[in-house]
């Protein structure tokens, strides 16, 4: 089974005492940010007061666990591991943790710098996210599995299954819904392109 590389983050006192930890640990505890090669990164509340340390956090994809007392819990994060804690209960919150991300990573869509949820039907940029129809889904997808603008005739026949000659504004009406979700949350005008062809990503 695969051993999870488990990133450390905080303290002195707290790397070092997980560290000591390492033989009961069922995953591998690292503290060199440097090394990208981690599947979760472990965290003490204390690391995300400093503003350089949240923004790397908050930029970063990977499974994020909280590590603190219950007071300082800032939501946002995968999950949080409440202090002081046993070896069983950091085994387990790392694993479950791991579990649930796996799920949810084979229902989601890296499209551009945003990471479309299918499961929870959220387009997710960093902390930011919007919440999408089904509709939308299926637009994104299609747009992501060509690779060349595609017609207001092609959306109509995959998406709505209407012929081409159906007289109706459903796309564009579609397509400005989404590119306004899209720039009143990221300020994003260039989500969705179009040309003489049709549209794009």
């Amino acid at each position: 089974m695969h051993k999870f590389n488990v990133l450390i983050l905080g303290s002195t006192s707290f790397i070092s005492t997980l560290n000591e930890l390492k033989m009961f640990l069922k995953f591998n505890p690292a503290s060199d940010a440097k090394n990208d090669n981690y599947d979760i990164i472990l965290f003490h509340t204390e690391f995300y007061q400093n503003k350089k340390q949240k923004d790397f956090l908050d930029n970063c994809y990977s499974i994020k666990i909280c590590a603190g007392k219950k007071k300082d819990f800032q939501d946002g994060f995968d999950a949080f591991l409440e202090l002081p804690a046993t070896i069983k209960e950091i085994n387990a919150i790392v694993e479950s943790t791991a579990a649930k991300k796996k799920f949810n990573k084979n229902s989601s869509i890296k499209i551009k710098n945003y990471l479309l949820n299918k499961n929870e039907k959220k387009l997710s940029k960093f902390n930011q996210f919007i919440n999408l129809t089904e509709k939308e889904i299926q637009l994104l997808e299609l747009f992501l599995n060509n690779k060349s603008p595609v017609s207001k005739d092609n959306i109509l026949s995959s998406v709505w299954n209407y012929s081409s000659d159906a007289d109706t504004h459903t796309v564009e009406t579609h397509i400005y819904r989404l590119r306004k979700k899209v720039t009143d949350e990221f300020m994003d005008e260039k989500f969705i392109l179009n040309n003489k062809d049709g549209y794009y990503l």
